[in-house]
């Protein structure tokens, strides 16, 4: 499955979490280092979650950029 992932610029780096994954957040210095820790916090995410027998959700979150004039 793949989910889509937002990244986000802050003070200090990027943030990034996952709307179909409630809780799943990482962030790095970099856009670069976010995405390396985004990947490793969703493989951690959805391995708790099939621990603790919670269903996995089926990616739903549909993105488009949008132009402002």
């Amino acid at each position: 499955m793949k989910y889509f992932v937002i990244y986000e610029k802050t003070a200090t780096g990027f943030s990034a979490y996952v709307p179909d994954l409630p809780g799943c957040v990482a962030t790095g210095s970099s856009l670069d280092a976010v995405k390396t820790t985004m990947r490793e916090a969703i493989e951690f995410h959805l391995d708790g979650m099939r621990q603790d027998g919670t269903p996995i959700p089926v990616p739903s979150t549909v993105a488009a950029e949008e132009m402002a004039v």
